[in-house]
């Protein structure tokens, strides 16, 4: 499992890194291990990882932890449960679960032709409905002051816009500048250009 924090403290759970970027269009850290989520605490204020400890549910709140790794072993064993709840809804989604949905429908009603025709109707259907509202959203660009759209006027400029420069004017680490380039600019449809000039810095460019 993957998981994804955004700047308000939302987790999401995922099934990899790759579906992680492609689903989720704000800036976002994201870790796989308790040791990954301790050097991403790391770099957190105490206030903030209070914050986060006291938002998950059912948790008993606190004032505050020895150490960001003891917040990152607490705060992993708490995500663990609610891990394997993602991979539970997620199951009926994999191409396993129609199979024995089909296989019980056939035993109690004896009816095989109708298992067939939901199976096709429903998957066939219903992922190129999202595919084009997706399209639609991106067609119609980034809303206007959002942080979308204030890292694509920087990316747009002649010689783009420095891992840096991104940073200071975001607030963000490099780690959320990066999830971002793969994720949310990504899925906007953008086409980003990734390089770093001799004794230069990492640099981003949107190509036309």
């Amino acid at each position: 499992m993957t998981f994804t924090i955004d700047s308000d403290n939302n987790i999401t759970a995922f099934g990899s890194a790759e579906e992680a970027a492609a689903a989720t269009s704000t800036p976002f850290d994201t870790f796989a291990s308790q040791k990954e989520l301790a050097a991403l605490l790391a770099g957190w204020p105490a206030e903030r990882l209070v914050a986060l400890w006291n938002s998950l549910p059912g948790v008993e709140p606190v004032d505050g932890f020895k150490s960001a790794k003891v917040a990152a072993k607490r705060i992993w064993a708490r995500l663990q449960a609610f891990g394997e709840a993602a991979k539970a809804a997620a199951e009926p989604l994999k191409p396993k679960a129609p199979k024995k949905a089909k296989g019980r429908a056939q035993a109690a009603k004896g009816a095989p032709a109708k298992g067939k025709a939901s199976k096709k109707t429903t998957p066939a259907k219903s992922a190129p409905k999202g595919k084009k509202a997706a399209k639609a959203k991106d067609s119609a660009g980034p809303r206007e002051g959002s942080k979308t759209a204030q890292v694509v006027a920087m990316l747009q400029r002649k010689n783009g816009a420095t891992l840096a420069e991104i940073m200071k004017t975001m607030g963000w680490q490099k780690h959320t500048v990066r999830g971002f380039m793969a994720g949310a600019m990504k899925k906007a449809g953008y086409k980003v250009e990734s390089f770093k000039p001799e004794g230069g810095e990492r640099t981003y460019r949107i190509n036309p």
